[in-house]
């Protein structure tokens, strides 16, 4: 059943026991995010601030746990949501012979132009109250992190339009307020929005832009969704809630909007003005992405619901609200991945250390040889996976979301020999770890089970999975080390090391460990500065996947070891100069502040900020670390 406006998902929740209200006023400026931040990694609800300084409740942390996210879409479970994107697809693309099989097909055709978006003529409910001099300074907009460059609008769906195939796209970027009437449009060079700013900028007219925040919560969703240029999403939002979404013209562009949205901005980009500097902003990497040029957005008016609600979200270290998209998008888009690219496919999973992009585990049904390849090859170019930067393909029945028995599975059916391929491509451009803009190295990584073809006889397998002597090294750079695992059988250890004394601590390390030839080498050996918890495996998975270029900071130790340099690197032997940017956390100010506030906001039993165990990681008071 769809959803009028955020006013009737949050009476949902609240039946739901999914909803805290929180009538104290918390400001907008870092508070609300530091509360945020302890509700979301303690999987608490979802949060209305109902006194921010504004007119507007300020939703946020709607779609942080695997119930909401289902009563997001309107189903009992997430899983519903996949199966029903999975019938439509096997209904419409299975094979028909004859007239009587093309016939059994014409009732789903039939059902779907009933999901399909219709335009309303009349106002919407979006257009009850018309502010035709608007100012952004009515919104309660975050700023997040101290270093944020401002204020954000962290969860606007912006609506642009090709000017030449009419083609509509409906896009989440980040926007960054600069004062009453102009924001950053923060659409990156892959995505669409940013490339119908070129194609309006060869036309020599302004573009026309129109940003709506919440409505029903699936266009949210629908958003952020990876569809391919040529499907609306609106159209896929039809589909997940069994009815049309209905459209309005807006007030001051031909643009086309949801009618049932709670807040609307209107606007246009000048392609023909100078780029704006936007940022810093504390991400969804757990760094800050740094400032750079993009477009700037004129807003032209405001229009909102007489019960309007603003929808907010935070991103930084995971896991956070984001993470619980990211699973529900794993979840229904399996079904066609496996119908179109890789039959194989029995399961994926985007790891929240991952941050979505930095590795995807996928295990396959493995049939034949080379399996495990294709599967890594295929994928690296389908979609939003071309910018994953790890890929991990597994057969057989292991858990993948069982990281102790993935990864010895992982370690026990890889030969560095023959079963990692590294690579160049394109990477998200958040991505810091690579010392060129959206273009650095990738790892696949074939930990299937091999078949007899596969396996490289003078590679010695016999210690795998057995449990060890116990691992050390020593060398004037390592402060710590860990080889719990490796005594455990799992081919690990972690090695905390200090890199004030060297600018290339991986290599001076490597070339150590060959020189030595230990007898109890791990198979895999991580390196990272030695501010990170090495006994904290999330950090470390995290600041692993984060500060890796996989080309650049692998080492092959011997012929069943390698070793990954995940430390900082302002400087690699002329590999990396530039800056390096910052955790994000909260500051002690804010912290110390929220503190004092817990027991009024009705929030249950006290919470520790997670910034005072993040903050051992900073480096500087600064968004980031400079050469």
């Amino acid at each position: 059943m769809p959803y009028s406006g955020l006013a009737e998902f949050i009476t949902a929740l609240e039946k739901s026991g999914e909803l805290s209200r929180i009538k104290k006023f918390v400001d907008p400026v870092l508070e609300i995010t530091e509360i945020t931040d302890r509700i979301t990694k303690n999987n608490g609800k979802a949060l209305l601030f109902e006194n921010n300084g504004t007119q507007f409740p300020l939703l946020i942390n709607a779609f942080g746990s695997d119930r909401r996210m289902a009563l997001a879409l309107g189903k009992n479970r997430i899983s519903d949501a996949a199966d029903d994107i999975s019938g439509i697809i096997k209904n419409i693309t299975e094979s028909h012979a004859g007239l009587s099989g093309k016939l059994k097909i014409l009732p789903e055709l039939f059902k779907m132009a009933r999901f399909l978006p219709s335009l309303k003529r009349k106002k919407g409910l979006c257009q009850q109250i018309i502010i035709k001099e608007p100012d952004l300074g009515i919104l309660p907009a975050l700023k997040c992190w101290p270093h944020d460059g401002g204020r954000f609008i962290t969860l606007p769906m912006v609506h642009t339009v090709d000017p030449v195939t009419g083609k509509t796209n409906v896009g989440m970027y980040r926007m960054q307020i600069f004062d009453k009437v102009t924001t950053g449009m923060h659409w990156q060079r892959h995505k669409t929005g940013a490339s119908h700013y070129e194609a309006w900028k060869k036309t020599g007219r302004k573009m026309p832009v129109t940003v709506t925040l919440g409505g029903d919560p699936v266009y949210t969703y629908c958003a952020t969704a990876p569809l391919p240029e040529n499907i609306s999403e609106y159209i896929l939002a039809g589909l997940l809630r069994r009815s049309g979404v209905k459209l309005v013209k807006c007030i001051t562009n031909d643009l086309y909007i949801p009618e049932d949205a709670d807040i609307v901005i209107e606007g246009y980009v000048d392609p023909a003005e100078p780029l704006v500097t936007e940022g810093p902003f504390g991400d969804h990497t757990g760094f800050y992405s740094l400032s750079d040029l993009y477009p700037a957005f004129h807003v032209t008016c405001i229009t909102h619901s007489g019960n309007a609600v603003y929808p907010a979200t935070i991103v930084g270290i995971p896991p956070q609200e984001d993470a619980w998209l990211a699973k529900t998008t794993s979840a229904i888009f399996m079904p066609p991945l496996k119908l179109a690219v890789q039959p194989e496919i029995d399961d994926i999973h985007l790891p929240d250390a991952g941050v979505a992009h930095n590795l995807a585990i996928v295990r396959i049904n493995k049939s034949y040889p080379g399996q495990g390849m294709k599967v890594i090859s295929s994928l690296s170019g389908a979609g939003q996976m071309m910018f994953s930067k790890y890929i991990i393909v597994v057969s057989g029945d292991v858990d993948i979301r069982n990281y102790r028995d993935l990864t010895k599975h992982v370690i026990k059916h890889t030969s560095v020999q023959s079963d990692i391929v590294f690579t160049h491509g394109p990477l998200d451009v958040l991505d810091h770890s690579s010392g060129r803009f959206s273009f650095g190295g990738k790892a696949g990584i074939d930990a299937t089970v091999k078949l007899p073809e596969e396996i490289v006889n003078n590679v010695s397998e016999s210690v795998k999975g057995k449990k060890r002597d116990p691992f050390s090294f020593s060398h004037r750079l390592v402060r710590n080390l860990n080889a719990d695992l490796n005594l455990e059988g799992i081919g690990v250890a972690i090695m905390a090391v200090d890199t004030s004394e060297d600018p290339d601590p991986g290599g001076s390390i490597a070339a150590l460990l060959k020189k030595e030839n230990h007898a109890d080498l791990p198979e895999l050996i991580l390196v990272v500065d030695h501010t990170v918890d090495i006994y904290d495996y999330f950090m470390v998975a995290w600041q692993t996947l984060g500060n890796t270029d996989p080309v650049r900071d692998h080492y092959i130790i011997s012929p069943r070891t390698i070793m990954l340099d995940a430390t900082i690197k302002l400087t690699k032997s002329g590999k990396f100069r530039g800056e390096w940017p910052n955790i994000v956390c909260s500051d002690p100010g804010t912290i110390k502040h929220v503190d004092e506030m817990w027991d009024d906001l009705g929030l249950g039993g006290f919470l520790t900020s997670p910034s005072l165990k993040a903050g051992k990681l900073l480096r500087n008071g600064k968004a980031s670390i400079e050469l």
